[in-house]
C-alpha cells in the first residue's frame, strides 16, 4: 500500500511544525514536495530545515508551479498567509493541479462570510478538478466552533452560546504584536482598529456562521467590539516592552444576533504575560440549553501545537471527502492520527 502523500506550501514556524510532525510523528505519510519563500531555505534539504539532523531528500524550491506539476501527491498542507484574497492564487493553483488542500489561512475555514464570489469560484475549480479544500486550525477550525458543535450533540434544544478563549501573546513575534496593538497607547489603539492596524482575532465572523448554519439558526447580523487591554504593571517579551497605562493586549468579542437577541458570543481577549495581574488562560464554553452543558479547561489548548495539530489529522478526512469547498461541520469528526493512516484512506 502506498503512503498518504504531502506537498507542503510554507515553511514558516507553522509549516515547519507541520513538517517535523509528520516525519517524528506519524506512519503512513509520507513528504514529497516543500515549496517556501524565505531565500535562506530555497534550495536545502528539508530535513536539515527542520534540525532532523538527517536528510529527507526533499529540497526546497520556491516554485510552486514546478513542484505540483513534478510530484504526484494526495494533498497539500497550505501555511502562508490568513485571508482569502491573500491566498487564492495559491490554493487555486493547488486545485488546478488535481490535488486536495488544507489551508491554515484562517479566513478559508468559512470564505463564504468576507468573499462570497471567490469561495463560489474555489467551489467549481474544486469540482472540476475532483478535489477538497478545507481550512482549519484551532480557532477558527477548533475551539470556538468545531468543539462548540460537538458538545450541543447531546442537547435537544440550544436556547444560546457563549464561548471564551483568554491566551497569552507572549510566545508570538512582532507581526502579532502589531496586529494585536501590544505595546500602544490607548489612543493609538483605538486609531489602528479604526484604520485597519489592529485586527484582534482573525476568524469570529467564520466561526459564528459555522455554528448557526450547523444549528439551522439564521442570524440577523454578527456585531464585534474590539478593546484594549491596558496594564497596571510592567511587561516586557522579546519584541516588544509596555509600561503601566500602555496597551497589553486586545479584547475582541463577536456576537450573533437571532431575531434581535444575542444567541452566540465569542470572546478573545489576548494580552502578553496575562498572569502577572492574575489573569489564567484557558477555555470556557457554555451551551444554555436541554441539557445545559459547560466546559472548562483552564489552560489553553495551544495554539501554534493545536493549529498544526488540526491540519494534520484532517489528511484522512479531506482525500475521503466529496469534492468541493467544505468546512470542518461537513466533515467526519476529528480525531488524533496515532496508527498508520494508509489504513483510514478509501482508495
Amino acid at each position: 500500500m502506498e503512503n498518504v502523500k504531502v506537498i507542503l506550501w510554507g515553511l514558516g514556524s507553522m509549516g515547519s511544525g507541520i513538517a517535523t510532525d509528520i516525519v517524528t510523528n506519524k506512519q503512513g505519510i509520507e513528504i514529497v514536495g516543500a515549496i517556501g519563500q524565505n531565500p535562506a531555505k530555497i534550495g536545502k534539504d528539508l530535513g536539515e530545515v527542520l534540525g532532523l539532523n538527517r536528510k529527507l531528500g526533499v529540497i526546497i524550491s520556491d516554485k510552486p508551479e514546478q513542484v505540483l506539476a513534478n510530484n504526484k501527491a494526495d494533498i497539500v498542507l497550505h501555511s502562508t498567509q490568513s485571508f482569502t484574497k491573500d491566498v487564492f492564487p495559491e490554493l487555486a493553483l493547488i486545485v488546478n493541479s488535481g490535488k486536495n488542500v488544507i489551508t491554515i489561512a484562517e479566513e478559508m475555514s468559512a470564505p463564504q462570510v468576507e468573499t462570497p464570489d471567490l469561495a463560489d469560484e474555489l467551489n467549481k475549480l474544486a469540482k472540476k478538478s475532483n478535489v477538497t479544500i478545507l481550512g482549519t486550525g484551532i480557532n477558527p477550525g477548533f475551539v470556538l466552533d468545531t468543539l462548540i458543535l460537538t458538545m450541543t450533540g447531546a442537547c435537544q434544544i440550544v436556547n444560546k452560546i457563549w464561548a471564551s478563549r483568554v491566551n497569552d501573546l507572549s510566545p508570538f513575534g512582532p507581526t502579532v504584536m502589531k496586529t494585536q496593538g501590544v505595546g500602544t497607547t490607548v489612543e493609538e489603539f483605538h486609531a489602528g482598529v479604526k484604520s485597519g492596524a489592529i485586527v484582534g482575532h482573525i476568524g469570529f465572523r467564520q466561526s459564528i456562521y459555522m455554528i448557526a448554519k450547523s444549528l439551522g439558526w439564521k442570524l440577523d447580523d454578527i456585531a464585534e467590539t474590539r478593546e484594549p487591554i491596558i496594564t497596571n504593571v510592567y511587561r516586557e517579551t522579546p519584541h516588544v516592552k509596555v509600561q503601566p497605562g500602555m496597551v497589553a493586549g486586545c479584547c475582541h468579542i463577536a456576537k450573533g444576533y437571532k431575531n434581535g437577541l444575542e444567541i452566540i458570543t465569542l470572546e478573545h481577549p489576548q494580552q502578553i504575560h496575562p498572569e502577572l495581574e492574575g489573569v489564567k488562560t484557558g477555555d470556557y464554553i457554555v451551551i444554555e440549553g436541554t441539557p445545559t452543558i459547560k466546559f472548562t479547561d483552564e489552560q489553553e489548548i495551544p495554539g501554534g501545537i493545536g493549529t498544526m495539530a488540526t491540519a494534520v489529522n484532517m489528511i484522512p478526512q479531506v482525500i475521503n471527502a466529496r469534492a468541493g469547498l467544505l468546512s470542518m461541520p461537513e466533515l467526519p469528526i476529528i480525531s488524533a492520527l496515532m496508527g498508520d493512516v494508509r489504513q483510514l484512506i478509501k482508495r
